[in-house]
């Protein structure tokens, strides 16, 4: 068999990924494997120097990393657009989120806020100073863990409300999905991917690289809450 491609990314993408992987072993013969953690533990292992083919990452990350000389140069390219999404306990009421209005209500009204350590949650909290209620909100909010989904704050009851990408929350146990923030609040991060220069094989983590810009990955990722760029 060929030698495994190998790759980094974080936990937003780690479910179309996976499926994606499975699908180029199957019907293309590529062995593809992605190991996923937080994005800032996944960046920290790119600069020290980890042995890997390929990087998926949020954009602004990815791009820093390929300034520092860390990705082969002209192989950086945006891949999938997440939204952030609001996300409830299963069996409680879901607050409307049809405008900033309600958007002010439901963040006034939980009485803890789960938030991530990645861009998502770094955009939240902009927003919420945006909105002019950081000193409201403080003391609510709860930030997950490097790599842990903030939805499972709700399950274990550390948080009534929870803020995150859309591919990271939809599949939890006792989370039950809002929707996205409405208009001018809303949220989305870009994810791109890469070559990296630690790869031996650059070349053949170029092809997988260019099979994750196509059509039949627009396919898995849509199913994941992700879109294309330029996609509607």
């Amino acid at each position: 068999m060929d030698q495994e491609i190998s790759g980094l990314s974080s936990m937003a993408t780690r479910p179309v990924l996976a499926e994606l992987s499975d699908l180029l072993r199957r019907a293309h013969g590529i062995p593809v494997r992605f190991e996923s953690a937080g994005g800032v533990a996944i960046a920290r292992r790119v600069r020290e120097g980890a042995e890997a083919d390929l990087l998926v990452l949020a954009d602004g990350a990815l791009a820093e990393l390929e300034n520092a000389g860390h990705l082969v140069p002209g192989t950086a390219r945006p891949l999938w657009v997440s939204q952030v999404v609001a996300a409830v306990p299963l069996g409680t009421p879901a607050p409307v989120l049809d405008s900033e209005s309600d958007l002010r209500v439901a963040l006034l009204s939980a009485r803890r806020i789960a938030y991530s350590t990645g861009p998502s949650g770094t955009a939240l909290v902009g927003l919420i100073n945006r909105l002019g209620l950081a000193a409201a909100l403080t003391d609510r909010l709860v930030q997950a863990p490097p790599g842990v989904p903030a939805g499972s704050l709700l399950s274990s009851g550390g948080a009534d409300l929870a803020f995150q990408q859309h591919s990271e929350l939809m599949d939890l146990p006792g989370v039950v999905v809002v929707g996205p923030l409405p208009g001018g609040t809303a949220i989305s991060s870009t994810f791109s991917g890469g070559v990296l220069t630690a790869s031996t094989q650059p070349d053949r983590a170029a092809e997988v690289l260019d099979f994750l810009g196509t059509d039949a990955a627009a396919g898995a990722a849509l199913a994941r809450g992700m879109r294309m760029p330029g996609a509607r």
